[in-house]
């Protein structure tokens, strides 16, 4: 089966994850997919894979007799989507034979533009997928559940040597819980490749530190009338700690190595606000400087209008695995000669976001990410060919090759 094919399969069980949520997983609807899969690895021969009580699914090939000494290499991808746009059905549309040009998505009102998305006209004469555009499609991430799939069957069908080799599917990577309960020792393997990233051919082991940073507002409430030198407008404060933050720093004026601080939400009145950063930089300085500050706004603010009138929570996220990958850059050169074996050309670029990879890294699997084939994730506009996808699985094919060495 192609691994695009697969996918169609894949997309059209929702499993969006719910950050609101406080159970493990954080929707029900992961294990539906969990199950199938679970049930199609023992199809292709994966005698042991089997989903926990927290959705998480392992499961091992063994080494070819006489490769059992090479090193054990895992694939892992994740199972949930984003919530955004999957509140019903999602139905695939593929249209064979893209021109490259502008394309209508069904009866949405929405297309997807070639002055929007660069790569579409690199992308003519292949055959491209999409959702109707009233959800997303889901490629992110079960395109590369799809393609460690046909890798699996490939291996077993053409008989390709290979040492061991560790497979795991994980829940709840959109809201930055995929690692958490990720249980390295089940999953065996000394490292591992995520394949979650966009373009295939890319190769990613720079990603964002990130953390939350939370600000409460808690204001002074009294009549219109009569609050001369009395009354503190939460909200107005809370306009007041944004406006104090570097205005050209926001994800849409930055790129490639550059930090930023994002607003993701903010509510209130004149009694309480709040107000909801993500933060992230590259760079270990530059990332605590960023928190101080914000450490140092909490502070002026403070002097400004009374202690205790706002509290700043920070809350850790991920780090860069940068410093953990260089470490085993043989991940990256390996990665590097797959992609040249496959005839596709190597992309090594930084993430502007993280990956199960990033936190499974610091947990002692060092775990770069590769690219899927995709593109426009976490929206309607979200693409990927057929083509692609057989490309991102040429490139872990040789890649098991290359550790089979």
């Amino acid at each position: 089966m192609k691994a695009y094919e697969r996918l169609l399969r894949y997309v059209v069980v929702r499993t969006p994850s719910d950050e609101e949520s406080d159970t493990v997983p954080s929707s029900k609807c992961q294990f539906e997919l969990a199950r199938m899969l679970a049930a199609e690895l023992k199809e292709l021969g994966v005698e042991d894979a089997v989903v926990d009580e927290q959705c998480y699914l392992y499961g091992h090939i063994p080494a070819t007799e006489g490769y059992e000494d090479r090193q054990s290499i895992g694939f892992i991808a994740h199972m949930d989507t984003v919530s955004d746009f999957c509140s019903h059905a999602i139905v695939p549309v593929v249209t064979e034979n893209y021109d490259g040009k502008d394309l209508v998505l069904g009866e949405s009102g929405r297309t997807i533009r070639t002055d929007v998305f660069k790569e579409l006209p690199l992308l003519k004469g292949r055959t491209l997928i999409t959702s109707d555009g009233t959800t997303i499609l889901g490629a992110d991430d079960k395109a590369g559940i799809a393609e460690i799939m046909t890798l699996i069957e490939r291996l077993r069908d053409e008989n390709i040597p290979h040492g061991p080799i560790s497979i795991a599917f994980t829940p709840d990577e959109e809201i930055g819980m995929g690692a958490a309960r990720f249980d390295v020792k089940k999953f065996g393997a000394e490292f591992a490749y995520t394949l979650d990233g966009d373009t295939e051919g890319e190769i990613q082991y720079e990603n964002f530190n990130a953390c939350a940073a939370d600000f409460l507002v808690k204001g002074v409430n009294v009549h219109p009338g009569s609050s001369k030198d009395t009354m503190v407008n939460a909200s107005l404060v809370a306009m007041e700690i944004n406006a104090m933050l570097p205005g050209c720093e926001t994800p849409r004026d930055t790129e490639e190595y550059e930090g930023f601080y994002h607003l993701l939400s903010m509510s209130g009145e004149v009694g309480e606000a709040k107000l909801q950063y993500i933060v992230r930089d590259h760079d270990t300085v530059s990332f605590a400087a960023r928190q101080k500050t914000l450490r140092h706004i909490e502070k002026i603010m403070n002097e400004k209008w009374g202690a205790g009138t706002v509290e700043l929570t920070i809350t850790q996220q991920y780090r860069n695995m940068l410093e953990i990958i260089e470490e085993h850059m043989h991940l990256i050169d390996r990665a590097k000669a797959a992609c040249e074996r496959a005839g596709v050309p190597a992309q090594i670029l930084p993430i502007r976001g993280g990956t199960d990879g990033a936190q499974l890294s610091f947990k002692g699997l060092p775990c770069p990410n590769l690219g899927t084939g995709g593109h426009g994730f976490h929206g309607p506009y979200e693409h990927i060919t057929a083509e692609g996808m057989e490309k991102s699985v040429d490139i872990v094919t040789e890649l098991v090759k290359l550790y089979a060495e």
